[in-house]
């Protein structure tokens, strides 16, 4: 993917599915982010579980983003600048397993997913690009 920046950006929003982890969606998942990593601690894990309205008010973020933190939205959240590591998380805290975002982000039962993992993941035929679904 050489190239001017705008070239490279278009390209790898052309994946479909995707939503990689650029420099644009690091800043506006900052907030967001921040949050997430700071259950890597107990005492604060304690306090979201306690009154997560009150811990959500620390952390400026867009009403959207509030709104997939609050819906446990996990691909909305990665739209909205979540990394995957750090949203993931938030998916520990509320007991689920990496299968159980995957499947659910990809509208598939957890047995489906990991199913469609096993079979060694999605089929690239026809998943390569979005401008190329466009034109079908």
């Amino acid at each position: 993917m050489s190239g001017k920046p705008s070239e490279t950006h278009d390209a790898l929003e052309d994946i479909p599915g995707t939503y990689v982890f650029t420099t644009q969606r690091c800043r506006d998942g900052y907030q967001l982010n921040r949050f997430c990593k700071t259950l890597d601690n107990a005492d604060n894990r304690a306090r979201f579980r306690e009154d997560p309205e009150a811990y959500l008010e620390q952390f400026p973020m867009t009403a959207e983003q509030r709104a997939a933190v609050d819906n446990r939205d996990w691909l909305g959240m990665l739209q909205l600048g979540g990394n995957i590591y750090y949203t993931f998380k938030l998916a520990v805290f509320d007991g689920l397993t990496m299968q159980h975002v995957g499947g659910l982000m990809s509208q598939m039962t957890v047995d489906e997913f990991r199913q469609m993992m096993l079979d060694g993941g999605r089929k690239v035929q026809g998943n390569t690009s979005k401008r190329q679904q466009e034109t079908r």
